[in-house]
């Protein structure tokens, strides 16, 4: 009785999952398929593997090719293959971007570790003999007050620190400028060509550094942290994408770090730096004066990246001979900008084709020129 009825309902099951083969558009299986699945009922699971019928059908599935593939599954492939090896940076929070981080932020990093090894390095002043020490003394100007004297160092030795990408606080730097200057909201990758799009040379942005070191990145973060300096950062920023006058913004920046350096250097700050009894804040300052008169000059004089070498000659010469007039234009900038007024560079917005990413363009530097005279020599 019990066969009977195991029986009963296997070959109902087997009328069953004919009836919905035939519903669901595939045709019904014909006498020798029916005999060859009653077969397969008696053979216990475990010998399955061994029968004929089964390692024949395996075979052919192996051999199986696929017919021809449209072109928009190839590139939904394509495009999900390259998500797929996106790989997250070593040692990164991928869970959650980073904060900004603000200027003081990072300076304090700088005041609360141990940089010894880069202090021995800096040279505080210039050294000079003969006559050239002799007309600085009669008539060169003030020398920095002793009790500033900490903080010059401070700014000198920062400028001897590389980028260490495994430096948290380095990384927030990078991706601090990179979110204020794109306006993107996501973090992104310490090496890269993204950061070709913001006027570095390479992938890496620790091979432009040369000569400025880490005070390069913190003028940069010092600019774009501040709302008034943004709005200037922003500016440059777009000039620096026309499509003629197109140039290398971070290296364009780091240059004038190094100018900035060497006015700090060559005392040339140290009225300013004694009148206000700040050395840091001074510099800053500065550096964004001298940024902005040399967008300026770019702007209105119709400079392009042929002209850099020179236009940074010329700008080193006046920023060292006149840095009050510099600081004043920045204030009188800024004024402008708190009340809505137009900047100096003019209303007008730069259009045009896409600029050529950086390491398609010719730059020369400060340090690329010789020298105009013994004076302004100087490590980089």
């Amino acid at each position: 009785m019990n066969e009977k009825s195991c029986s009963f309902h296997n070959e109902k099951e087997f009328r069953d999952g004919q009836v919905e083969s035939v519903s669901a558009g595939n045709p019904p299986p014909n006498d020798k398929d029916s005999s060859a699945l009653l077969a397969f009922r008696g053979i216990p699971i475990s010998e399955l593997k061994n029968h004929s019928l089964l390692r024949a059908l395996t075979t052919e599935a192996n051999g199986w090719a696929p017919g021809v593939v449209s072109p928009e599954l190839l590139r939904a492939q394509e495009e999900w293959e390259a998500v797929q090896n996106i790989q997250p940076e070593t040692g990164s929070q991928t869970d959650q971007p980073a904060q900004l981080i603000s200027f003081s932020e990072a300076l304090q990093h700088f005041q609360t570790i141990d940089l010894s090894s880069f202090k021995k390095r800096i040279q505080p002043t210039i050294r000079r003999t003969g006559l050239a020490a002799l007309r600085h003394c009669l008539f060169g100007p003030p020398k920095l007050h002793r009790g500033l004297r900490e903080e010059r160092d401070l700014v000198l030795t920062i400028a001897q620190c590389g980028l260490d990408s495994q430096d948290p606080t380095h990384g927030r730097v990078l991706k601090t400028i990179y979110k204020k200057l794109t306006g993107s909201k996501f973090d992104c990758a310490l090496h890269g060509d993204h950061w070709e799009d913001l006027g570095f040379q390479g992938a890496n942005p620790a091979t432009d550094l040369r000569g400025a070191g880490f005070l390069a990145l913190l003028h940069l973060l010092y600019l774009v942290m501040d709302s008034k300096t943004l709005l200037m950062a922003q500016e440059i920023f777009r000039l620096s994408h026309h499509h003629i006058q197109q140039f290398p913004f971070c290296l364009m920046s780091v240059n004038i770090t190094r100018i900035a350096i060497q006015a700090l250097r060559e005392e040339c700050l140290s009225r300013e730096c004694n009148r206000q009894q700040k050395v840091i804040p001074v510099v800053n300052s500065f550096y964004a004066a001298t940024f902005l008169h040399l967008a300026h000059v770019w702007k209105t004089q119709q400079k392009t990246i042929a002209d850099s070498g020179f236009v940074l000659k010329d700008l080193e010469v006046l920023a060292k001979k006149s840095p009050r007039r510099l600081l004043k234009t920045l204030e009188i900038y800024l004024a402008g900008v708190s009340k809505g007024q137009t900047s100096l560079l003019g209303a007008q917005k730069c259009r045009g084709a896409p600029a050529p990413h950086s390491k398609d363009l010719t730059f020369t530097g400060v340090c690329d020129l010789p020298p105009h005279s013994s004076e302004g020599t100087w490590p980089v």
